[in-house]
Order: structure tokens, then C-alpha cells, then sequence
């Protein structure tokens, strides 16, 4: 049901110490709409048992979907947070055409019922798990909410890259919008332009918003507050499915100090990323969908990934894993029908990590080979 693939360095520490949540001090949540069902059953049992006594601070990074994710996961009850997120979204119904603007207003209402009234404050606040939200601040014709002008943005975009990934930094910044608390540092071999926001009352719902805001699918948020002016979109731009490693720096050395004597205390060596994922084949960016460029090794070191083995998914109806195309291709009853039996059907995955934890199986892990 579910296969688990371990970096080099991730799988010779988990080898000789075993597999337990303190290993861990990042996780990772990628981009792609409704295909992140296939992890809603992985997401509950993470953060209602598996991380629920966790007393160190746990990065949560997340792109367009990962973010929305991460805003749930922070919050004080996660849980039920990631079930308001799945089923306001699962039941979500669009006109027969609908424009960017729909659409947009539309994520907004999720946006308002995934925080409801304190969940912005809770991941704010919440000093053991720390959101950080990926965004893309968008230069030149990308910038553009007009189709026309984005699009031939887009296809320059694509050009470029295909060119090299390290091109697509002239029409593209990275943001990320960070818990007041957070020491973590992205690592980017494509040297992208990395900026820090302080996440606030004043900015995190548009952070969120804008993670998720697809090009040419819906409108760019404007000037977000706090940042420098100018277009922000979909996080998944440049972090799709990510190829970066990551790290904290050392400006609160306090605080690392009693981290650092908490883990002595139990002999776990720290710093290794989780990164539940509906697949076992990352793409580093949006326009690398389509493409074989492969991430690199060297980015997933540290990192082990859960993703639903091709029996799992085999099984479910139509034998795939949902998509934004579902919008399109069935109607609103059968999709909402479908969506619902895949969130219902992913605690056989959650089911199938405990036994692997319980058993300490970690022949069962495989080393992760781009």
C-alpha cells in the first residue's frame, strides 16, 4: 500500500537508530491540487499520534497545496483543521466556465473556513510546528493578469527552462513566508533569489492564497503586505515538487543550544526532512512536468518520502488519484463522490505506516534514486 524511500544519509541514520519522530526536523508538503488526497489519511495520523508529543520545533514547508496543508497542520487541532481543508475542498462546485475571478474568490472561502476564526493566531503562535509558505513573485510579463501578456509570459517561461532551470530566477523569486520563530534556510543549488517574510495577521492569508494561485487558472495576489510590491502566484512555479535541501541557521543560538541538549538527551541525531508525497518521482518545477529532468540526489539526502504504492492507487476509482482535471472531466456529483471515497480509502495508507513504525520494518524502506 505505501512505499517509503530514504536518502543516503537519511537511511544510514535510520538504520542506526531506528525510525522515530525525532529524527525528524522538516517536513514537506508539494504542490498539485487535489491530488494530495492520497495523503489526507498519512496527514491525520502524522499530527494526531505520530508527531503528537513532539516537544522540538518541526519545520513545515509547503507550495500551493503543501501550503494549504501547512496552514492546517500548524494549527492547534490539526486534525480537524486537515479535515475542514479536505471536505471544503472536496465539495467545492464551479460554474460551467469558470473565470479566474470565480475561481480565486472561490479559494478564498477555503481559506476562511481553513482558519476559521484562530487559526491564523494558532500558526502564528505555534512554536513547536512552524509553517512556512513557498510563493513566487512573478517579474515581467508573468507579473500580468492578463492572459495574453501571462501567457506569453509562460511560454518564455518554458523555453527557459528547458534551456536551464537556474534561467526561469530572471522572471521568478522565491518567498518564503515564515513562523516569527524560524531559523530554516533553504538551500538552493538553481540559486534562486530566497526572501524571508515574517508571517503576520496582516499577511498570512494572503501568503496561503497566493501559494496556491495558478497561473492563467486564477487571478495573482497583489502586494503583499509587508513585501515588496508586485504580482505573487503559485508556489509550485518554482517548487513543484522541490529540489533543494535545507538547513537552520545559527542566529538564535540559544535556542539551538536547548535543542541541541534535548536530542544529546535521547542520542537522536537531528535534521532529516519527511516528505509524505503522492508520488515517488519528484519534478523540482511546474514547467518540469513534462520534461525527464530529474532532481538531484544531493537534494534528498536527508529526506525520506512516503508515496502510495502503484497497487493503492490501482485500486482506487478509475484508477488514479484525483486532479484538477476531475473539474472538468466528470460532473459534480460523481467527482464529489470519487474525491470523497479516495479521502475515505487513504487511511489504509495511515494504517499500513503505523504497522511499519510499530515493527521498526526498515527493510522496508528503499533507497530513494532519482
Amino acid at each position: 500500500m505505501l512505499d517509503i524511500y530514504a536518502g543516503k544519509n537519511a537511511l544510514k541514520i535510520i538504520q542506526e537508530q531506528g525510525f522515530k519522530q525525532e529524527l525528524f526536523t522538516n517536513f514537506l508538503g508539494a504542490s498539485g491540487g487535489p491530488k494530495w488526497f492520497t495523503l489526507f489519511g498519512l496527514d491525520k495520523y502524522l499530527f494526531g499520534d505520530f508527531f503528537k508529543e513532539r516537544s522540538t520545533a518541526l519545520n513545515l514547508i509547503g507550495s500551493s497545496a503543501g501550503a494549504f496543508r501547512a496552514a492546517a497542520l500548524t494549527q492547534l487541532k490539526p486534525v480537524q483543521a486537515i479535515e475542514r481543508l479536505a471536505y471544503t475542498y472536496a465539495n467545492t462546485v464551479y460554474s460551467n466556465k469558470p473565470n479566474p475571478q470565480e475561481i480565486s474568490n472561490q479559494a478564498v472561502f477555503i481559506v476562511d473556513q481553513l482558519f476559521g476564526e484562530s487559526g491564523a493566531s494558532e500558526v502564528i503562535n505555534n512554536n513547536i510546528f512552524r509553517a512556512h509558505f513557498l510563493v513566487a513573485k512573478c517579474n515581467g510579463l508573468t507579473s500580468f493578469d492578463n492572459k495574453i501578456m501571462q501567457g506569453a509570459g509562460l511560454i518564455n517561461s518554458m523555453l527557459l527552462n528547458k534551456i536551464d532551470r537556474k534561467l526561469l530566477s530572471k522572471q521568478y523569486q522565491r518567498y518564503i513566508f515564515q513562523h516569527p520563530s524560524s531559523n530554516l534556510v533553504i538551500k538552493d543549488p538553481y540559486n534562486f533569489s530566497n526572501f524571508y517574510q515574517t508571517l503576520t495577521p496582516d499577511n498570512i492569508k494572503s501568503a496561503v492564497l497566493a501559494s496556491g494561485s495558478i497561473p492563467m487558472v486564477m487571478t495573482g495576489i497583489k502586494n503583499i503586505n509587508g513585501s515588496n510590491k508586485g504580482t505573487y502566484r503559485d508556489g509550485g512555479i518554482i517548487d513543484y515538487h522541490f529540489d533543494f535541501s535545507l538547513a537552520n541557521n545559527n542566529s538564535d543560538k540559544q535556542r539551538n543550544h536547548e535543542h541541541a541538549l534535548k536530542r544529546a538527551a535521547t542520542g537522536i541525531k537531528p535534521g532529516l526532512t519527511l516528505y509524505p508525497h503522492f508520488s515517488s518521482e519528484p519534478k523540482a518545477g511546474w514547467f518540469d512536468k513534462s520534461s525527464t529532468r530529474k532532481v538531484l540526489a544531493s537534494s534528498y539526502e536527508d529526506t525520506v518520502l512516503l508515496a502510495p504504492s502503484q497497487k493503492f492507487i490501482k485500486s482506487l476509482p478509475y484508477g488514479k488519484i484525483p486532479d484538477r482535471t476531475d473539474f472538468t472531466k466528470l460532473d459534480a456529483a460523481t467527482r464529489i463522490k470519487y474525491w470523497l471515497k479516495v479521502l475515505a480509502e487513504t487511511d489504509k495508507l495511515a494504517q499500513c505506516f503505523n504497522e511499519f513504525v510499530m515493527k521498526q520494518d526498515i527493510a522496508m524502506i528503499k533507497a530513494f534514486k532519482p
